[in-house]
């Protein structure tokens, strides 16, 4: 779904690309580690290869990025092991090298580039509040008119990123993320399983909410569908099965 004519960046000329994945941390809800999402970041990146594009991989601090657990197709739950497209990623050595070293967000060119997708995974949820790089590069982008996207829980990135008269980018926008239909399930898993109290958040704040409350239009399409939205040069996907959804509306806003 799309809304609004994007500003097409010359066809004339090879499409490069700026993927953003969180660093590892803590959950200060949980204690559990936390990082990106796998499919957020390898289909994606399969489909801008696919396309022709250049693809390069930032994270907010740089350095080697580690995946949600549960992401990996290889991980004993069997949650995601269904997902060969992340399967082949990890298992093909000089993209899985992308992932151990990456270059920190600020280092991002925006000349360089003609979009600028941040992935998501459960860290952006405790990381990207003090990512003032990754808020102004993104900002930046929007601003020059190329094409910004988020997804997932990266979509978090709109709950700081300002334009240049202060306002939120989202404001006003109509946009999509991880849902809270999505979180209860989430929080109803882990208090079956008794991985955490009945009560226990995994999250510490709610996409969906945050969106609302700043004054975006904020849409999504139900429990775990595929489902990306594009209003102008803003791009964002639901949840992590969205990471193709949300790569083709990047390709169409560039004019392929």
């Amino acid at each position: 779904m799309s809304l609004r004519s994007p500003n097409v960046v010359n066809a004339a000329t090879p499409k490069r690309i700026a993927v953003v994945i969180a660093n590892p941390a803590v959950a200060t809800t949980t204690g559990w580690p936390v990082g990106f999402w796998w499919s957020e970041l390898s289909h994606p990146f399969h489909v801008f290869r696919e396309a022709g594009y250049h693809v390069e991989i930032f994270s907010v601090d740089g350095g080697a990025c580690v995946a949600d657990a549960m992401s990996d197709p290889n991980d004993p739950s069997g949650y995601s092991k269904t997902d060969l497209i992340s399967q082949g990623f990890i298992h093909t050595p000089e993209l899985k090298a992308l992932v151990e070293s990456t270059k920190a967000v600020g280092a991002i060119e925006v000349d360089a580039f003609d979009a600028l997708l941040v992935a998501g995974g459960q860290s952006p949820m405790f990381t990207f509040e003090r990512a003032t790089a990754l808020h102004a590069k993104f900002a930046a982008f929007h601003a020059a008119g190329k094409v910004v996207a988020a997804l997932c829980h990266g979509v978090a990135v709109l709950a700081f990123a300002k334009d240049a008269r202060g306002e939120l980018l989202a404001k006003g926008r109509t946009v999509t993320g991880f849902a809270n239909v999505e979180e209860d399930f989430a929080n109803e898993a882990v208090w079956t399983y008794g991985m955490l109290p009945r009560g226990q958040h995994l999250m510490p704040w709610r996409i969906e909410d945050r969106l609302k409350s700043l004054g975006a239009n904020y849409v999504q399409a139900g429990l775990w569908r595929s489902f990306a939205i594009r209003d102008g040069n803003l791009v964002t996907g639901q949840q992590n099965f969205s990471g193709e959804a949300t790569a083709r509306l990047v390709v169409e806003a560039l004019g392929q």
